[in-house]
């Protein structure tokens, strides 16, 4: 089995990659996200308290 049988995958070989394209694309905004989420969170509650103690 040479490299070109392996990406081509039985001719199959589009719809797994781009599914596979695809979950990576997913996993890769739920790890993203939260993290945005966090440090947006963070910086508002920072800013929050410091109207506070001013």
């Amino acid at each position: 089995m040479n490299w070109q049988e392996f990406f081509a995958m039985g001719g199959y070989g589009f719809y797994v990659w781009v599914s596979y394209g695809l979950c990576a694309v997913v996993l890769i905004l739920l790890i993203a996200y939260p993290v945005r989420q966090r440090k947006r969170l963070l910086r508002q509650l920072a800013l929050k308290q410091k109207r506070i103690q001013s």
